[in-house]
């Protein structure tokens, strides 16, 4: 559905304002809803000069770090192959290094303590030589492996690498043949190719212009090589919002996104996070998931709502199970198409406070101004479920379980130990959320087939507080209630 002529009036304003504030040689961005680009604009030229050709949605631009995102779903493809395990040590299948006994989740997370950059002149200015040349640099930690969040470009060289080792090819060749071509994303290469903006600094106290190189990064370019366009980049967003084509399965893809570790930064509170390759927010109270991207003479921005504005505990709050050992997760998954709106963002400037609200400004925008359709309700319950919905009792305490969709909901999920369950065969069921995420919920039956009561990981939740007739642990004293 198009987005109304008074909507796009005032995101076109934000952009070209944001353009000539912070002086950005060009800009380019986009939305997405509902898996589709709704909305994309551009202000600038791909020089910076006033006459030179007009930047575009098709305008290439260098990615940056948002090319760790592609790296990482190619792991975790290999993973749900079964060719490696997350918490196998990297040294088990690219021996040699002295990174070889920090574990894959850990450099998917950030978390292996891996230095941030390489031992060898600034490597985003320089061109690259190949791995053994890197891990020889030296490279090395900088903490024990798991400790703490330290992001680390190097750790995803080493990614780049385990995917080379494994497919026989370049890196670069297996995002191509396995995301790349199947998502249409054309546009998306390893170095610029067609219509592509200049890498530019801008003075900080004047308006002159300085090029930035271009090269290739060799065994760092899995940490930041990729150029694209709006265009390409917003299919990207639709993939993280659930549209994955088949290409990772939506247990995967929710895993993928549950924050892992904490992004410390001293004096700020806790709103970010990373999980396997993605960064995860957490802003009063709505979750994102996507990635930044900074290379000299390029920022960019992908940034995607996951919870679909859906209010915690609402119907349709987009928690989904996760973990590729069908595990179940707590995270605000977006892998079953509850995702809500994305945004795409690209300019040829190496830096620009500009950037650092716009993204989230433009999805604001849409927001409050184009609200996304609201699906009606209908009938589509499972009558056969009734015997389990209404008031249950965890001793004393009083909890109301209903079915939602699928799922049995006992509680309010994100209150308390709330939690969804999803059925896995005849009375047995399995909680998604928080507390009781992974944990197994038993319908207990009398010899007549009726409902006696619930055993969730042991607990009791009976009709009536301390049912003596429930097989309470521990028993009910004898005399009762008085």
């Amino acid at each position: 559905m198009p987005l109304l002529a008074s909507t796009t009036t005032r995101l076109d304003h934000l952009l070209a304002t944001a353009q000539r504030d912070g002086r950005l040689p060009s800009v380019a961005a986009g939305l997405v809803r509902g898996g589709e680009l709704v909305w994309s604009g551009a202000v600038g030229t791909v020089d910076g000069r006033a006459g030179g050709r007009p930047a575009d949605a098709d305008t290439q631009y260098r990615m940056g770090s948002i090319t760790k995102t592609f790296v990482a779903v190619c792991v975790l493809r290999l993973r749900d192959a079964g060719r490696l395990d997350l918490t196998d040590r990297f040294g088990a299948h690219v021996p040699g290094s002295a990174l070889d006994d920090v574990t894959l989740e850990q450099l998917l997370t950030h978390a292996g303590g891996v230095q941030a950059e390489t031992g060898g002149p600034w490597w985003e200015r320089s061109p690259g030589g190949d791995w053994e040349a890197l891990v020889a640099g030296p490279v090395g930690q900088r903490f024990r492996g798991g400790r703490r969040f330290h992001y680390s470009n190097v750790g995803y060289a080493a990614l780049g690498r385990l995917l080379e080792v494994h497919h026989g090819r370049g890196w670069a060749d297996v995002v191509r043949d396995e995301l790349l071509e199947p998502l249409a994303m054309s546009r998306t290469t390893t170095r610029p190719a067609g219509a592509a903006a200049h890498g530019l600094a801008v003075h900080p106290f004047a308006d002159v212009l300085l090029p930035e190189p271009e090269h290739d990064a060799g065994a760092m370019a899995p940490a930041g090589q990729l150029w694209t366009t709006v265009e390409d980049l917003a299919r990207w967003a639709a993939f993280l919002g659930g549209a994955t084509q088949g290409l990772l399965s939506e247990q995967t893809l929710a895993e993928m996104l549950e924050p892992h570790h904490v992004v410390d930064d001293p004096g700020q509170p806790w709103t970010g996070a990373h999980g396997l390759g993605w960064q995860v927010w957490n802003v009063a109270g709505a979750r994102y998931a996507g990635h930044g991207g900074s290379m000299p003479g390029f920022l960019a921005a992908l940034r995607v709502r996951l919870d679909a504005g859906v209010p915690a505990g609402g119907a349709a709050a987009g928690l989904r199970p996760s973990g590729g050992d069908g595990t179940a997760s707590g995270s605000l998954g977006a892998a079953g198409g509850a995702a809500g709106d994305g945004v795409v963002l690209l300019t040829n400037t190496t830096s620009s406070p500009a950037t650092r609200t716009l993204a989230s400004d433009l999805l604001a925008t849409l927001a409050a101004h184009e609200p996304a359709p609201v699906q009606p309700w209908s009938a589509g319950g499972d009558a056969g479920l009734l015997e389990l919905v209404g008031t249950w009792h965890w001793g004393p305490a009083v909890e109301v379980a209903t079915v939602v969709g699928e799922h049995l909901v006992l509680g309010e999920p994100g209150a308390g130990r709330g939690s969804r369950f999803r059925r896995v065969g005849g009375d047995v069921w399995e909680g998604l959320d928080g507390y009781h995420a992974g944990e197994p919920l038993r319908v207990v039956r009398r010899r007549d087939g009726s409902v006696s009561h619930l055993d969730l990981a042991s607990f009791r939740f009976t009709r009536t507080p301390y049912d003596p007739t429930a097989d309470v642990p521990g028993g009910v004293d004898e005399a009762g209630w008085a």
